[in-house]
């Protein structure tokens, strides 16, 4: 249980990060109707699940062009 205590501080900051990054990439999937590869189903299921690289591909790889 110390463990979990000492690395609190640790985890905090990239929570906060990655619940971020997650909720601005999936707003952004639900607006944006262009995708450079994959459908927004796709996009949805990569953005929630696979944690932080999940949002990071999507700006990445899957964002289309802005109209």
């Amino acid at each position: 249980m110390d463990i979990l205590k000492d690395s609190l501080p640790l985890f905090i900051p990239l929570i906060v990060v990655e619940l971020g990054l997650a909720i601005i990439a999936l707003i952004h999937v639900l607006k944006h109707p262009n995708y450079r590869f994959g459908n927004k189903i796709m996009w949805i299921l990569i953005v929630l699940f696979i944690q932080i690289i999940g949002p990071i591909a999507y700006f990445v790889f899957g964002r289309g062009d802005e109209e």
